[in-house]
């Protein structure tokens, strides 16, 4: 199983990242609750959509098998925002990517993509092989994340998961 648990970023991490997908209910807010247990209080993250969706339960489900507790999340929109000057933007939609660069070409605030798959679309099959697909996704995000920002051990980092 692949570990979610609290380190220190490289020195050139940002400060702060914004997690856009298309809806804030699956990939932008598991991204931005990874970061916050990986980089507690070191990295500032959030997530926001293009639209607003609903609450997916299944991503509460993986989450809560590494002890990250998302069930405060409610999905918003990029221009519901109250916070919005980020050192970094990260774009996991391609509709999110030609959303936000629009928004933040006169600001400079740099925009990154990574595409990653939807779960959702795993849709055959029973709740288990849903569920699978969920937790590749949240797997992915947590190597992403480390690779992005590094990942060193912490002295007082408690094992997540």
């Amino acid at each position: 199983m692949t570990e979610c648990k609290a380190g220190r970023p490289d020195a050139n991490a940002p400060r702060s990242v914004l997690f856009v997908c298309a809806m804030n209910a699956i990939r932008s807010p598991m991204a931005a609750a990874i970061t916050r247990t990986l980089y507690p209080h070191i990295i500032y993250s959030r997530s926001a959509g293009i639209h607003k969706g609903e609450n997916d339960p299944f991503v509460k489900q993986v989450m809560n098998e590494f002890d990250i507790d998302i069930s405060t999340h409610n999905p918003h929109t990029y221009e519901e925002l109250d916070d919005g000057n980020f050192e970094l933007v990260i774009a996991l939609t391609p509709e999110a990517k030609d959303h936000v660069e629009e928004i933040l070409r006169p600001q400079g605030t740099p925009v990154e993509f990574w595409p990653l798959p939807d779960p959702t679309l795993e849709t055959a099959g029973r709740r288990e092989q849903r569920l699978e697909a969920y937790r590749l996704l949240r797997d992915t995000l947590i190597v992403r994340i480390k690779n992005r920002f590094g990942w060193q051990e912490s002295a007082k980092s408690a094992s997540i998961g």
